[in-house]
């Protein structure tokens, strides 16, 4: 059963995170088939845009919890590969937040180049309360995009954020009315499409050149961050109060 569902209409690729059931959440299928899809469409001729978004009412719920508590992580190589494809995609990448992002669903877009948000989505970055740290370069694009007070603040508190907080804090370009969202990111996908591809891929390569090492670096730190820190006392106190549906014990941790 395929963890996305990808169409292409007027050089716009939309890639849709589709595991609703479980709030698109990232299993080891949904990180491999959206690298998968994010290389594809980089050499695809007929994609000049890609934008990501989720099924259901959630954009994602971030690192599926439940396969974590019973199955072996998705490895952090797997995930690096992902960022990487991400990093290196050389066309306008635009996130379309239909909904809830928690974790990954939040810093994911701090690598997009367009970032447009429903009304009614909301955001967190709970990763001090799974006892784990951030990941998807977020520890580089935030403090890049927030700045470092802001960005301190939503990668280490796991505060709750509105769409309209995350706009004030410069994470979004638009937010849109829930039931307008994906008519006008399309449109503005499609009048980006609709331009000379050669003249966008130079301008994003001109933008982004100065970041990709340190955004790189920072998924390379973060990997090493979340392996010393998966499988530790605070983590695992996380998973099974998660699991359990109980308020977690952090003071051994």
């Amino acid at each position: 059963m395929t963890a996305l569902t990808v169409t292409t209409n007027n050089w716009v690729r939309t890639v849709t995170m589709d595991r609703p059931e479980s709030l698109n959440s990232f299993n080891a299928d949904m990180i491999d088939e959206l690298c998968h899809s994010f290389l594809e469409a980089a050499s695809d001729d007929s994609v000049r845009v890609l934008v990501l978004t989720g099924a259901g009412r959630a954009f994602s719920a971030g690192a599926d919890l439940k396969s974590m508590g019973t199955a072996p992580d998705p490895s952090k190589k797997d995930l690096r590969a992902l960022m990487h494809s991400i990093i290196d995609f050389p066309k306008p990448f635009i996130t379309a937040a239909n909904g809830l992002g928690v974790g990954i669903g939040m810093t994911i877009h701090g690598v997009a180049d367009l970032v447009f948000m429903a009304e009614s989505a909301k955001f967190r970055a709970p990763f001090s309360s799974l006892g784990l740290t951030a990941e998807a370069a977020s520890t580089y694009t935030f403090s890049r995009l927030l700045g470092h007070q802001k960005a301190s603040w939503a990668l280490l508190s796991g505060e709750w954020f509105t769409a309209r907080e995350c706009l004030a804090m410069g994470l979004a370009l638009e937010v849109i009315p829930d039931d307008k969202l994906m008519q006008i990111v399309y449109e503005k996908a499609a009048q980006l499409a609709a331009l000379p591809l050669a003249s966008l891929m130079q301008t994003k390569k001109l933008m982004v050149a100065p970041h990709v090492e340190a955004m790189k670096s920072a998924v390379y730190e973060e990997a090493v961050g979340l392996e010393n820190l998966a499988g530790g006392p605070a983590n695992i106190e996380a998973i099974d109060a998660f699991l359990n549906k109980r308020d977690p014990d952090f003071s051994n941790s």
